[in-house]
């Protein structure tokens, strides 16, 4: 099955017919809003307090943000972009080794998002890791590049760092206890997302992934430095989100829209391609235990702000969320309160 690949073919002359949207859904790239003023925030500002306000912000009104002086060394984000591309130019009998379509798998190499239920693909080839703890998962992972191990497990580490930081200010910034996403989120699961979008002929019949909201708590995505694809929904028009040097891009998932009570919004973002060149992104996802209770804090409810939706578990969501496709409706509406619905 690994002939599925597209980063198994050197050259793609067309666009086969299984990868092409129909009109009504196709991307529309001449209409992307390209200079749009997106929220840079700089983490090692010494003023703490405007930091906060600038996390509040951006959540509340974009759904996402771009951080800079994060804390995550420079050579460390160079490095695992040169393994993650070594990866994908592995001879195909090598990344065959590693290729499933079983989403439950915990180390797969795919194609598309979920190629046992759609039936128009995705122009992309990724490597998903699970990646928390470290020590039950590496064993698994792919020994060639001799590297890969080593550079990842040690980028993993410091995203998980970077990620619980960022969920400290966004408590503050709703005006909770620095801890508390932190703690009701749980012992969190922390998967990953090497994604390769190759260069596509015919960009405009396809995307390299679909609009959706990713159904975690936090995603932490580092971009090819000099090559853009992700666009995010803001106001009924898609933005560019154009790459800034060592920067990530900060997205809030579906619990964390649950968690603050709608007040942060889970951005509704894609992925495309271009004709030019191949481009990768790394995501790495902050994810709630399955066991944990995702319900709005007692300060965030009532008031005339009643629950907008019914308290769940994780597990709960992430098996209704798969069950699905990306085209389908946001999967929180189906977990929106009785009283919510009514309205």
């Amino acid at each position: 099955m690994a002939d599925q690949l597209l980063s198994t073919v050197s050259h793609h002359s067309s666009v086969p017919d299984n990868y092409v949207r129909p009109e009504s859904q196709r991307p529309r790239l001449h209409e992307v809003v390209r200079d749009a003023d997106i929220p840079t925030i700089d983490l090692g500002s010494l003023d703490v307090s405007r930091v906060i306000a600038q996390v509040g912000d951006a959540c509340s009104s974009f759904g996402f943000f771009q951080v800079v002086n994060h804390g995550v060394p420079d050579e460390l984000m160079l490095s695992l972009m040169a393994v993650a591309s070594e990866f994908f130019r592995l001879p195909p009998e090598e990344k065959a080794k590693h290729y499933s379509d079983d989403p439950a798998k915990k180390m797969r190499l795919s194609t598309s998002f979920n190629i046992r239920k759609e039936t128009v693909r995705n122009w992309r080839d990724y490597l998903r890791l699970h990646c928390y703890p470290l020590e039950e998962f590496v064993p698994g992972w792919p020994s060639n590049p001799a590297s890969f191990k080593e550079v990842v497990s040690g980028y993993c580490r410091e995203v998980r760092q970077l990620g619980f930081r960022l969920l400290g200010l966004i408590s503050l910034s709703l005006g909770l206890e620095e801890e508390y996403m932190v703690k009701v989120l749980g012992e969190q699961e922390q998967h990953m997302a090497v994604n390769y979008y190759p260069k596509c002929p015919e960009p405009e019949l396809t995307y390299g992934l679909q609009a959706h909201t990713d159904p975690n708590a936090l995603t932490i995505l580092l971009q090819e430095p000099k090559v853009a694809g992700l666009q995010v929904l803001k106001d009924g028009k898609w933005i560019a989100v154009n790459p800034q040097p060592n920067a990530y891009v900060i997205n809030i998932g579906d619990q964390l829209q649950a968690l603050s009570n709608g007040r942060y919004r889970s951005v509704c973002h894609r992925a495309v391609v271009n004709s030019d060149t191949d481009r990768m992104s790394v995501a790495s996802f902050l994810c709630p235990c399955n066991s944990a209770v995702i319900s709005p804090p007692e300060k965030l409810v009532g008031d005339g702000s009643p629950a907008v939706y019914r308290s769940y578990t994780y597990e709960e969501y992430y098996s209704k969320f798969w069950s699905r496709n990306l085209d389908d409706e946001h999967c929180l509406e189906l977990f929106k309160a009785s009283d919510a619905q009514e309205a």
